[in-house]
This record gives C-alpha cells, sequence and structure tokens, in this order.
C-alpha cells in the first residue's frame, strides 16, 4: 500500500481470524497502524480510547451487526471513516449503509483486487477531513434583511449602488445572466429603501401567458373575459406604497409594454373591462437576462419603455468573473442545508474548493447552490472532495466556443490577422446557424450577440 503522509490507524472487525491475518499483512504499509477485534463492542472501546481513522468491518459481526456499528460510531460523533464488507450484501444493505454513511460496501470476494485502493483513497479522505477546518473561510455578515454573500470587486460596486439608489424612488433595471441573483438585488433595493414598511411585489412576466398578463399587472372586472367570474385586483394596485418588480421583463409582449409605459408617463391605469381610473403610488425594479439595448435595435423592446426603466441599471456579474466569491457562497449553502435538515454540516476540502473555483458556472450562483445540495445529497463523508462534486453536464455554450476560440486564436495569430479571426468566427457562426435550421433569432440566442452581429459573423467569410 503506498506510504501516507502522516500516521494513521486502521481498524479492522472481523470474526473470521484468517481474513484479519490476511488484511493486516495486505494493508501493511510505512505510517500505517493496523488494530483488529473480533466484535462490535470491542471496536466501539477501541474507538473511544483510539483516534480511528478508518474502520474496515463485516456487516455480519456480533453482538450487533455492522449497520448498526455505524450507526453508534457516528451517534459517538466519531469521525473515521467506515466501509463495509459482506459475502453477498443485499440491495438493503448495501442502500442502509450508505445512507448512515457509509463509505463503501465491498464484496468479500473482490477484496484482493478492491480493499487495498478504498483503503488508501479513505485515508486520504481522513487525512484530508483533518486538514479541513483551515481552508474553511470566515462568512461576512449576514444579518442584514437581504442574504447578499460576496467580497469580490465587482460585488461591492453592486452594493454601492444599492446603497445609494435604495434612498431615491427611481426606477432601476437589474441585468445579468440567469442565476446570478437578480432577485435578491431587486429585494434589496426594497429592503433598504423607506418603501421597506410596505410589501415588494413580484411578477415574471416571461412566465404568464401574454393575454393573461396585462389583467395580472392591472387587474380586471367581473366579466371582462371569459373566466372573470369576479373583479380583481392587479400587482399594481397590490404593490401600492411598495416596489413592484418586473422579472424578465425583456419578455414582455409588445401589447403589454405599450400599457406599462403609459402607466409610468401618466400614473394611472384601469383595469381590464372596466372605466374607471386607477393610480398607484410604486416604485418599479425591473430584471432581465437579455441584452435590452440590443432588443431595442432589433425591434422587440420599446426604446422609449427601455430608457423609462433604465434610469438606473444595476449589471449582476457572472459567477466566473468572481471566482473568490464561490468559497464563501458555498460555505454559505452547506451552513443553510445543515440547518434546514438539522444535520452537522459538511466540509470542503481545499481541493474541492480549488474545483468549485474552476468551474465556469453556466448557471452561476443558482447552479452553484444546487452542485452543494446535490454533494450534500450523496456524499458517503462529512468531507466533500472534488469527486463528490455533481456538475451539471450542460453542453457547453455556442457562444462559449465562440469566444475561447477567438481567445485562443488571438494567443497565438498575430494582432493583425483580422481575416483569420474573421474566418473561425464565420465558420462557428454558420455551425451555429445551420444547427438552428437558419433560424436568426434563436442563433443570436445561443451565441449571445445580437442579430446585426450575427450578420457580420455570416458575412464576415464571404
Amino acid at each position: 500500500m503506498a506510504t501516507v503522509t502522516t500516521d494513521q490507524t486502521i481498524l479492522l472487525v472481523d470474526q473470521d481470524r484468517d481474513f484479519l491475518d490476511w488484511a493486516t499483512r495486505h494493508l501493511d504499509a510505512k505510517g500505517v497502524q493496523v488494530l483488529r477485534c473480533d466484535n462490535g463492542e470491542n471496536a466501539l472501546k477501541i474507538t473511544q480510547k483510539t483516534d480511528i481513522d478508518l474502520v474496515v468491518a463485516d456487516i455480519q459481526i456480533q453482538p450487533f451487526d455492522g449497520l448498526e456499528l455505524l450507526s453508534r460510531l457516528r451517534a459517538n460523533n466519531s469521525n473515521a471513516v467506515v466501509v463495509l464488507t459482506a459475502g453477498f450484501p443485499s440491495t438493503t444493505q448495501v442502500i442502509e449503509a450508505t445512507r448512515r454513511g457509509a463509505r463503501d460496501v465491498l464484496r468479500k470476494e473482490s477484496l484482493p483486487f478492491e480493499l487495498r485502493p478504498v483503503v488508501e483513497s479513505a485515508l486520504q479522505s481522513s487525512e484530508q477531513r483533518k486538514q479541513a477546518d483551515d481552508t474553511i473561510p470566515s462568512l461576512p455578515a449576514v444579518d442584514g434583511p437581504v442574504k447578499m454573500i460576496g467580497i469580490s470587486r465587482p460585488l461591492q460596486e453592486v452594493f454601492k449602488i444599492v446603497g445609494r439608489v435604495a434612498q431615491s424612488d427611481a426606477p432601476v433595471l437589474v441585468t445579468g445572466e440567469s442565476g446570478t441573483g437578480k432577485e435578491l438585488v431587486a429585494h434589496a433595493v426594497h429592503e433598504y429603501s423607506p418603501r421597506r414598511k410596505s410589501e415588494m411585489v413580484a411578477i415574471n412576466c416571461g412566465a404568464i401567458p401574454d393575454n393573461l398578463l396585462e389583467s395580472e399587472l392591472f387587474g380586471h372586472e367581473k366579466g371582462a373575459f371569459t373566466g372573470a367570474f369576479a373583479k380583481r385586483a392587479g400587482r399594481f394596485e397590490q404593490a401600492d406604497g411598495g416596489t413592484l418588480f418586473l422579472d424578465e421583463i425583456g419578455d414582455m409582449p409588445a401589447s403589454v409594454q405599450v400599457k406599462l409605459l403609459r402607466v409610468l408617463q401618466e400614473g394611472s391605469f384601469s383595469r381590464v373591462g372596466g372605466n374607471e381610473t386607477l393610480s398607484s403610488d410604486v416604485r418599479i425594479v425591473a430584471a432581465t437576462n437579455k441584452d435590452l439595448a440590443a432588443e431595442v435595435s432589433e425591434g422587440n423592446f420599446r426604446e422609449d419603455l427601455y430608457y423609462r426603466l433604465n434610469v438606473v441599471e444595476i449589471n449582476l456579474p457572472p459567477l466566473r468573473d468572481r471566482p473568490e466569491d464561490i468559497p464563501l457562497l458555498a460555505e454559505f449553502f452547506l451552513q443553510r442545508l445543515a440547518q434546514k435538515q438539522g444535520m452537522a454540516r459538511m466540509r470542503l476540502s481545499g481541493e474541492a474548493v480549488e474545483a468549485l473555483q474552476k468551474h465556469h458556472w453556466p448557471g452561476n450562483v443558482r447552479e452553484l447552490e444546487n452542485t452543494i445540495a446535490r454533494a450534500c445529497a450523496l456524499s458517503t463523508s462529512d468531507l466533500l472532495l472534488p469527486e463528490d462534486m455533481p456538475f451539471a453536464r450542460s453542453p457547453f455554450s455556442e457562444h462559449q466556443k465562440v469566444s475561447t476560440a477567438l481567445e485562443n486564436l488571438l494567443s497565438v495569430a498575430p494582432q493583425t490577422d483580422r481575416g483569420l479571426l474573421d474566418w473561425v468566427g464565420h465558420q462557428l457562426a454558420r455551425q451555429v446557424f445551420e444547427k438552428t435550421d437558419s433560424d436568426p433569432k434563436e442563433s443570436a440566442r445561443r451565441l449571445g450577440i445580437t442579430h446585426a452581429d450575427l450578420r457580420a459573423l455570416l458575412g464576415s467569410g464571404d
């Protein structure tokens, strides 16, 4: 067995003395001490007197089985990694052992081939666990009304803008990729404003059918349309005195854009099917993951509405541009999961933190939160290692492929060789265009560029 860097102790628990003799010889290595016993009670006594790094126990031991030994070790706050063995472990035994925190369940006939690598991996995990406390970053104070975590300069600039704009009633447009936390920023603007005693009402403009969005915003009178059995107040009325958050504003249909613009200009509106003129004192905060300026140039969004909404823009940086925030966010999610599920907080190894920081995070903070949750659900230890990180197998976006290809080309091609760069951009854009059946809107969306840029790329190879 490979030599370990620090002295570590393995406890073998099995009623078969021949197996204990074989396993002791098989696992003999410099820096490793192997202890042994033949029942569960003695195993517990040993773990209470000795710092054990790894327990390898047969499931069929007496007077209680290996599963019960595992549970008692965890109840005694033992940090030992546990590997169980059995002649033919049943499905129930494997599932139950994993649920209780066993690192692995091995068939005895496979031990000559599997025991040593499993033990080496387990000892490495134990060693990393001992060092993990030194890698846990100190979380900044998160006792404010909105839990926004980050120490990076880009995010600190966002905090500063929120602090300045919160005191006014100026409309705010929050921009950024999906999953960056735009709704959190909207909540922060509201909670730090004089309107915080009133409600912040949110509506997702992209999740409601076009024919219902107007009614959701402005309300409707009884009988205004099929299914309108009673008068109903809209979001503008509900948010009176507070903040109205218009999420995914870039997906608002043109017909509703016109009516929203009128409300912003005149401060009044009517319910659908009604003649009464109503007014509502609301502060507008809108959010989008689209480039609204590009949408305006393409004719998909009203220019006058864009300028009404974009009085103050807060742009949230993607997670990949602020890697120093990733360990803090990961620790915050670990703490929240532990509190929510009433369990001990899991820890990140230094290598796991490095793996998180190297990931591209196309789904941003939302993807990081889901990754941490999946890792906690599937890990067999309280220490998360790089191999425990279940990164989503989402395809690398075409926009990232274009950017990466051009960046790599720039590193080897002369700055003046624009013809070669244009040719590469043309080839990549053409591939996306063909994959989308020549749909320019979908092609531009996948590439993350405007229609004008797409036309330029497609024409650059001619």
